[in-house]
């Protein structure tokens, strides 16, 4: 893979106290731990909290989209051409239910892969930005649906932060 030039990453998740600590808020946890000193502030137009950071690989843009999951396309795509940004520029952060819980992958482009936040995305962006897939695992109980599961609080302590922070450097050497 070739050193991307990132300037946005955007954390998925949804909005409210409701859904601060559950695993479709992995995104969102993701981004807080990669940038604990951010100054997030709400973008009315952009749909989303933003943030600038600056770190040890470089100086990004931050997005929280505030549209809950599934229509964070409206965030991100207003993103892109408010910061006059390609979709290879984009990292996003996000919950991955094939993956089991305490795995992380760096993927460049494909597909959503049944989550509708990706799909919303790649409706308004295409499938060419850099994703860090953060595995949650599937629900042990078979009669639980996925969407239960993902909606469920869970300890964010159980999140694999490290390798995140791992596979996020790993990114831009």
């Amino acid at each position: 893979m070739k050193k991307p030039s990132i300037k946005l990453i955007v954390g998925l998740g949804n909005p409210t106290e409701e859904y601060q600590f559950t695993r479709h808020n992995a995104g969102f946890l993701a981004l807080d731990f990669l940038f604990p000193d951010a100054h997030w502030k709400m973008q009315k137009k952009l749909k989303a909290l933003v943030a600038k950071a600056n770190s040890t690989v470089g100086t990004f843009q931050l997005l929280k989209p505030m549209t809950y999951m599934n229509l964070s396309g409206q965030a991100v795509c207003p993103a892109l051409k408010y910061y006059g940004l390609q979709p290879e520029n984009m990292l996003v952060l996000h919950d991955e239910i094939d993956l089991p819980a305490g795995e992380v992958k760096l993927k460049f482009s494909g597909g959503h892969r049944g989550h509708n936040g990706l799909r919303d995305i790649i409706q308004c962006a295409g499938n060419n930005f850099y994703r860090i897939r953060i595995g949650v695992g599937r629900p042990e109980n078979p009669q639980e649906s996925v969407a239960d599961f993902l909606l469920k609080k869970f300890n964010p302590d159980s999140l694999p932060y490290e390798k995140i922070k791992e596979v996020f450097e790993a990114l831009f050497l």
